[in-house]
């Protein structure tokens, strides 16, 4: 987001510290110097051009007008009006927000032009006094942050019960609202009717309020969501082998609300899952399931979706491997929490506690902090390596396919995976003497040539036919830089199926 310009309008002679002061603070506060660019004119580099056009051009660029009153009137044109008015007066035209600071003074001490100022300017907005630099900076320090809180741009509540700025009740589809009420009364006893009213139904959830909608309701019940938050889509893909590589065999982006989402993608993963189908020893009906338990990653998508931080400009992404499901959103834990508090039993701290309960009354989730130790325990219960939970830029859940084994030491490279011993013999009778003489030397990461000097290969074409083209179609080495196969500064280094094998092989 483009920073705010805010122009600083004063009698320079009377307030050439406090301009100084107020740039040089503005510039330096970690939360203003994000949002805010403040402007001096004595910052400006000597133009050929009216000092009075340059400045009222530069109101017309500025988000804010902020000015300093004292006792000084300044100096006045052919029409006997100071720059500093002139300004304030071009910033009422232009509709900016104007933010007056008044110095502590006797009225008889001002200048009679500046008492009518002060009077003219008290007609139209609220103005705060101070008497030094300091108590300068904190009233300009609160303008600001109200400033923010007012556009939203900043936030002192949680995102889903911020209410939304120009959606309205309009935007709610009365039919999945509907839908819903059916669905929270079969699970958890919803007290009101389906034939409630839309406003009805959503101030009983505390998702509206003066008839404004919150930004929970919009991504719960709204008609199109990413209208209004573009982000908050759902990006599923599959790979064949367990690295992201292209060609993807699948690739889907769903949007909808946050029950479409997540039926949607919970969908797309159990359609590339293996379901065995068991025997009728305990049950009339033919009993099966999936090789990772649908409640498992019902239970990671609703995680993902209901706490991630919406106001990240990324998605939720889910990749399925060969070996494992990761499930990645733009989110973090508590304050003070870790990964390994996930292990256990533990309070339930939604980071979108309006957008939870909705969840909650429709049975896709539930109150007691046991969502994540479910995912453990129902994971192991059925032989599959324990899941991870992985806290960096976003947060990640890991699920593991059978026969796939944890690696719990890269935290880094959470992504990378060990090959079982199951998978290795598959493996090893289908690489070639070439491909198994390659995977033997290459240590770190090599250059073709150097790789090429070390088999004590001449002929390039018959390294990268034989040698190169075969282990990377194999995924048993990869390039550093996938994205420009011919750099120059290209190198190759083993996959984790590589490093597995080279470690079998240098057994035999």
């Amino acid at each position: 987001m483009a920073k705010k310009k805010i122009f600083i309008s004063s009698v320079q002679i009377e307030f050439s510290q406090e301009r100084k002061a107020l740039h040089e603070y503005i510039c330096a506060d970690p939360l203003l110097g994000k949002f805010f660019e403040p402007f001096l004119f004595e910052l400006l580099p000597a133009i050929d051009q009216r000092a009075d056009a340059v400045y009222l051009k530069e109101v017309e660029q500025s988000a804010i007008y902020l000015g300093l009153l004292g006792k000084s009137y300044g100096f006045e044109n052919a029409d006997g009006i100071s720059p500093t008015e002139l300004e304030f007066d071009h910033a009422t035209q232009w509709h900016k927000t104007r933010l007056v600071f008044l110095s502590e003074a006797n009225q008889e001490d001002r200048h009679p032009k500046e008492q009518a100022f002060i009077s003219k300017a008290q007609e139209v907005l609220v103005r705060k006094k101070f008497n030094t630099i300091e108590a300068l900076k904190a009233a300009v320090y609160a303008s600001l942050v109200r400033y923010l809180e007012e556009k939203e741009i900043i936030r002192t509540g949680p995102f889903d019960a911020t209410l939304h700025s120009s959606a309205t009740l309009a935007d709610i589809d009365a039919e999945k609202l509907k839908s819903f009420v059916q669905l929270a009364q079969a699970k958890r006893g919803f007290p009101l009717a389906e034939t409630a009213s839309p406003e009805k139904i959503l101030t009983h959830l505390n998702l509206i309020q003066n008839s404004r909608i919150t930004n929970a309701a919009l991504l719960l019940f709204g008609q199109l969501p990413q209208r209004f938050f573009i982000n908050s889509e759902v990006r599923c893909a599959s790979f064949a082998g367990t690295i992201v590589e292209k060609p993807i065999p699948s690739y889907k982006v769903f949007k909808g609300t946050m029950f479409e989402l997540v039926d949607q993608a919970l969908e797309f993963v159990l359609n590339k899952l293996d379901y065995r189908i068991e025997t009728r020893a305990e049950s009339v009906s033919i009993p099966g399931r999936y090789e990772i338990p649908k409640e498992v990653i019902a239970e990671a998508l609703v995680n993902a979706i209901a706490h991630r931080d919406y106001t990240s400009n990324a998605s939720v992404q889910v990749m399925l491997f060969r070996d494992r499901l990761e499930i990645w959103n733009p989110g973090a834990l508590p304050m003070g929490w870790t990964t390994e508090k996930l292990k256990q039993l533990h309070t339930s701290v939604p980071a979108n506690p309006l957008i939870a309960e909705p969840l909650y009354l429709a049975g896709y989730i539930e109150r007691m902090g046991t969502g994540t130790t479910d995912i453990i325990q129902k994971s192991v219960a059925v032989g599959l390596a324990e899941p991870q939970f992985i806290q960096a830029e976003d947060f990640r859940t890991i699920l593991y396919r059978p026969g796939a084994v944890q690696v719990t030491d890269l935290v880094n490279e959470p992504t990378a995976m060990k090959v079982t011993p199951e998978v290795t013999p598959e493996v090893t009778p289908e690489v070639t003497p070439e491909v198994r003489r390659l995977i033997l030397v290459l240590e770190g990461e090599k250059t073709r040539l150097e790789l090429q000097q070390i088999l004590k290969l001449k002929d390039e074409k018959n390294f990268r036919e034989n040698y190169q083209q075969k282990a990377l179609k194999q995924d048993l080495i990869e390039m550093t830089i996938p994205d420009k196969p011919h750099s120059k500064n290209q190198k190759y280094r083993l996959t984790r199926k590589g490093k597995a094998l080279q470690l079998q092989l240098k057994k035999k």
